[in-house]
This record gives C-alpha cells, sequence and structure tokens, in this order.
C-alpha cells in the first residue's frame, strides 16, 4: 500500500477519483477462467473499501496460488486482515 498524498509530481490525489487497486494473479492460480474468476472476486471485495481507504492511496493486491480455491468470502477476510496489518483502520 502507498499513500500518492506524499510523493512529489504526482497528480492531486483528489482528481484521481478515489483509491485505485491493482491485481497481481499469476498462471500459479490456474488457467484463464480460474484466474478471472479470481480476479472478478478481488475486484469485486476492493470495491466494497473504496470508502473506507483514504482517496490517495494504491494498494496492490497479489493472489498467491490458494486464492484459485478460496470463495469471496474468504478472500474479503484475507484482503481485510492484510490492510489492518498495513496499518489501515477498517
Amino acid at each position: 500500500m502507498r499513500d500518492r498524498s506524499t510523493e512529489p509530481g504526482d497528480p492531486d490525489p483528489s482528481l484521481t477519483g478515489g483509491p485505485r487497486f491493482g491485481l497481481v494473479v499469476s498462471k500459479a492460480i490456474g488457467n484463464a477462467v480460474a484466474r478471472h474468476s479470481t480476479s472478478r472476486k478481488l475486484r469485486h471485495n476492493a470495491h466494497a473499501l473504496v470508502d473506507k481507504l483514504p482517496r490517495a492511496t494504491d494498494v496492490v493486491i497479489r493472489a498467491l496460488p490458494a486464492a484459485g480455491a478460496s470463495d469471496s468470502a474468504q478472500l474479503a477476510a484475507d484482503l481485510a486482515k492484510a490492510l489492518r496489518k498495513a496499518g489501515v483502520p477498517l
């Protein structure tokens, strides 16, 4: 996680429309169908957190191989745990 507001030369965070999420879903997850399914679940869970994060925040989510077999609720719990560990109060 990175706070964009502290980087010189970055655009005004108020112009970016809120926190940004990036997903890294490798082939270790499985075939294209499994990767896209995992990406959709992660994107849905990330969207639920938009209002809880500062606008000038970048979050990169890296899906480990076990994420391919996880359901959306487990991914949501893991994402919340990772953000709390990074110091984001949820």
